[in-house]
């Protein structure tokens, strides 16, 4: 949870600077690109206050109401970051792109500014604040991208999509995604103010504006497919939920395993429940005790596993 925590306060830090920065830079050009970065830097600044709220909230003990504990807060603000991601800098980004194409584009940059006395071109702002972006989303992506890998380490997963599709820790998962496609869409602005400094066309700038934004729809979707699937009640992958499996069915005394099953119940909280048949020779208090046993052993092989279940079946 610290991990996830110092992940999502590096992006925040980060992509609030970027924000300002940002608006300033299209103050000064116009340049429909920046407005997409603006829209974009602006909405991860907010998603990253929603994931902290989902680590405090999801943190809460367990009540009478809530006997798991609210561990599913993260799945449900991850989703609201992703709604977030498509309704507003997605959708937005690319409406301002496609208004700019279509009326022409927009661009001011042959205006020089004064500021403090010097004269300059102002799409050097832009420059340089897309430069710092880089920089900035830079770092809080090694952040994410380290919390991911040691996931990975930890369970065995080889690629990071594997690690997309399995991971419950969607706090960690947001924020790499977030930084992803922050980084990619300050390069395609980057390479679209260029463009249209060089070649005095403004419909390269405007293109980068849509091209962000429709890049930033599709990893929205992903992401809030991503979130349903544990907020629905996801089960641990099959590999690994077989492991588990093995562990009960070849126990000392089982003779059967009735039903087996795993539920994502918060971020790296398992529940795991079965109906285990004994031998019939055995009294109930050697039947509690190995179940007490293999309860242990499951806790041991995964430390996911919060909360296990057995009911013997006679």
């Amino acid at each position: 949870m610290a991990s996830s925590t110092s992940v999502v306060l590096a992006a925040l830090f980060a992509n609030g600077a970027i924000a300002v920065l940002k608006f300033g830079g299209f103050l000064l050009t116009g340049s429909p690109a920046m407005l997409s970065e603006t829209y974009h830097s602006i909405s991860d600044t907010g998603n990253q206050i929603f994931l902290l709220i989902g680590i405090k909230y999801g943190a809460q003990e367990a009540t009478r109401e809530h006997p798991f504990g609210h561990g599913k807060a993260q799945f449900f603000y991850s989703l609201l970051v992703s709604v977030m991601l498509f309704g507003i800098a997605g959708w937005e980004s690319a409406r301002h792109g496609y208004d700019a194409l279509t009326h022409g584009g927009v661009h001011r940059a042959s205006e020089d500014v004064t500021l403090l006395g010097q004269t300059f071109d102002p799409v050097f702002v832009n420059y340089a604040v897309l430069l710092g972006a880089i920089a900035f989303e830079s770092y809080a992506f090694w952040k994410a991208y380290k919390g991911i890998s040691r996931q990975m380490d930890e369970y065995g997963w080889t690629t990071l999509r594997e690690a997309f599709r399995k991971t419950s820790d969607v706090t960690t998962l947001t924020a790499l995604t977030e930084d992803t496609i922050a980084l990619a869409g300050a390069g395609i602005a980057l390479f679209g103010v260029y463009l249209t400094r060089t070649t005095g066309n403004p419909m390269y700038d405007a293109a980068a504006a849509l091209l962000i934004g429709l890049m930033l729809m599709g990893f929205a979707i992903a992401l809030a497919w991503q979130n349903k699937r544990l907020i629905l009640g996801e089960s641990l992958p099959k590999e690994a939920e077989d492991e588990l499996r093995a562990i009960v069915a070849d126990w000392d005394g089982v003779t059967e395993l009735v039903d087996f099953r795993t539920v994502y119940f918060g971020t790296e909280e398992l529940l795991v429940t079965a109906d285990v048949a004994f031998e019939p020779d055995l009294d109930a208090e050697t039947i509690s005790e190995r179940i007490t046993r293999i309860e242990l052993a499951l806790m041991e092989h995964d430390d996911q596993i919060q909360k296990v279940y057995i009911e013997p079946e006679t």
